[in-house]
């Protein structure tokens, strides 16, 4: 859940690239930052031989590196805490004694207290209250009778934890890196290479990439990148990705936000879906056909997004799918088999409870259809079938895009299994004239308008029914993660079994009312809530007299959650704007969730 960004090559400039690198991955992680660099020795003799670094507590955005020597090898890092406070000695990279050895750290080493206790023994000094310190200080001991690379596999291999580590000495011209779960990326460049937590941070310079797999190693100079086994230490082989992102998918434009622009992305990338989505769709239809049983998992949005998935499959496939959340589908895997087919949604592919699930699924032999946003990534390798969203690189941590984009597939999938793909694609098409008027001027002004009524409340509740209920869950999601207003998805038939009793004069109740066969009983969930004094936010096709407010959304039949999503989004949003937050970075949240 932190950043990381290196550099090495010809260019002089290695701390502004480091930091512009760090800058497009602050999502990843945005407690503190820190740059390290070897200076250029022929121009500043005065810092010959050791390494100088900036580190600081807080956001990233405005940071300058003007006062670090020229150098053309370095690193840098976004932290998210987990070991120690939001300090600046805690902030990485973290030197050994000598401050010749640096390292940066993503992940969590479990063992970090017993080999810190060792290390003080022998006169190692500590200033932070990190595990990660302790990497660069076994590094230095291992350093004492091998060479860095050799020295920095065994370091590696004496840490127990899910890690990414990257470290760097003043002596080699070398940048070593191994990870265990959690992610990094090697670019190449001519005569430059570069290492990332996301390929993301890459597009700007290169797009041919190499994903570290658990367990590699990697040694990277200017001109060559080796490729090991950490554990044996024998080399392997490297198999380079060419990334199809482009660059300008990176940057804001003409949006103040990343949530914003990924939000008016959707009806482009839902008409893209249904236009060339249908063969893979239809192809993976006669997978699940096979299959003897079938389970949908993801974590966060993509677990509502798998309970939606659920209700597809029944009412247009009719076809049972389990689903669980991610960090949950450990404690339902008695019934696998090798004839099961679990579908794992994933935006990063990177998501450790996911990835922890998954491999607990292999274990019993079932196949893995990975539903993921980026190529390359451990859950595309990882799975026996793979199909790319194709939203383009998400930015802001609250997902939009990518889980719409997730929703669409999923339809078309459940057309397929039925046998009715160009229906499929109908009913999407519908989606994307919805969406877009969901984004209209007139729209965005009632949404706001809505945002500026209710930014005071404490407490916000959405009811839906059926597919309406998902809708619900993650509507609730999209106010708490960046409003941090309380915000409470409920299914409406279970008002009476206890939520009511939270409902008084002036609570917001948003409630989900679609053209299908959930409007009635809905409805009747709003009268519940209005008869308690609550004020009633109809989303339908059509108003009621028992709305306080409504916000129309066109009727899209099956699929007429997505705009419902974007609807959520928006509003969410709005919130946020109008409280002052910054809706790309939540407090307390990073973007992909690579620790347990």
């Amino acid at each position: 859940m932190c950043g990381i960004f290196a550099y090495i090559g010809g260019k002089p400039n290695a701390a502004q690239i480091i930091l512009e690198g760090l800058k497009s991955l602050e999502y990843r992680g945005y407690d503190s930052w820190g740059v390290a660099v070897v200076p250029t020795a022929t121009k500043v003799k005065i810092d010959e031989g050791k390494i100088i670094i900036k580190k600081k507590a807080g956001k990233i955005s405005e940071a300058t590196v003007d006062e670090l020597p020229p150098s053309s090898f370095g690193f840098g890092h976004t932290r998210w805490a987990t070991h120690g406070g939001v300090t600046d000695l805690n902030a990485h990279p973290h030197l050994d004694c000598s401050s010749t050895i640096a390292v940066i750290h993503n992940g969590i080493i479990e063992n970090y207290a017993e080999i810190k206790k060792d290390l003080l023994k022998k006169g190692h000094r500590f200033i932070s209250e990190t595990d990660t310190e302790v990497a660069a200080h076994l590094l230095e001991e291992f350093s004492k009778k091998a060479n860095f690379v050799e020295a920095f596999r065994k370091t590696f291999n004496s840490l127990t934890g899910l890690s990414a580590i990257i470290a760097l000495n003043t002596k080699d011209g070398t940048l070593v890196a191994a990870r265990t779960g959690s992610p990094l990326v090697v670019g190449f460049g001519r005569g430059e290479n570069y290492l990332a937590s996301d390929a993301v941070a890459l597009l700007p310079y290169t797009k041919l990439v190499h994903y570290l797999g658990d367990g590699e190693l990697v040694a990277v100079t200017d001109e060559k990148v080796t490729l090991f086994d950490c554990c044996s230490g024998k080399r392997k082989e490297i198999h380079k990705i060419k990334l199809n992102w482009d660059v300008s998918l990176v940057e804001k434009g003409k949006f103040p936000y990343f949530m914003l622009k990924e939000i008016y992305e959707q009806p482009k990338i839902i008409a893209s879906i249904a236009q060339n989505g249908l063969s893979d769709a239809e192809n993976l239809a006669k997978i699940i056909k096979k299959s003897a049983g079938t389970y949908m998992v993801g974590c966060g949005t993509a677990s509502y997004i798998s309970i939606a998935g659920a209700y597809l499959f029944s009412k247009i496939a009719k076809r049972h799918v389990n689903w669980a959340v991610g960090s949950e589908f450990g404690y339902h895997l008695d019934f696998l088999t090798p004839k099961s087919l679990v579908i794992a949604l994933s935006q990063s592919g990177e998501t450790m409870d996911i990835l922890e699930s998954i491999k607990k699924a292999k274990a019993k032999k079932a196949k893995i259809f990975a539903l993921v946003n980026v190529l390359g990534s451990t859950l595309w390798r990882e799975a026996d079938y793979k199909m790319l969203i194709g939203a383009g690189p998400e930015k802001g941590v609250a997902s939009t895009k990518a889980s719409t984009g997730k929703l669409a597939h999923l339809i078309l999938l459940s057309f397929a299994i039925a046998n009715q793909g160009k229906q499929g694609q109908k009913v999407l098409l519908k989606t994307v004239k919805a969406s877009k008027k969901l984004l209209s001027t007139s729209s965005i002004t009632k949404i706001r308008t809505l945002a500026k009524q209710l930014k005071h409340k404490d407490h916000i509740y959405v009811i839906g029914r059926g597919l309406s209920y998902p809708a619900s869950l993650e509507t609730a999601l999209k106010i708490k993660e960046i409003s941090y207003i309380h915000a409470e998805g409920l299914a409406a038939g279970e008002l009476k079994h206890g939520p009511l009793a939270l409902v008084e004069k002036g609570t917001p109740c948003i409630a989900f009312l679609p053209n299908d066969e959930t409007y009635g009983a809905n409805l009747a969930g709003a009268m519940e809530m209005k008869a308690r004094g609550g004020y009633i936010i109809g989303i339908s096709y059509k108003p009621h007299e028992i709305f306080d407010y409504f916000v129309p959304v066109e009727d899209c039949a099956e699929a007429t959650i997505i705009p419902n999503i974007i609807f959520a989004q928006l509003f969410a949003y709005y919130l946020t704007i109008e409280k002052g937050l910054d809706p790309d970075k939540p407090r307390n949240l990073a973007k992909s969730v690579t620790v347990k």
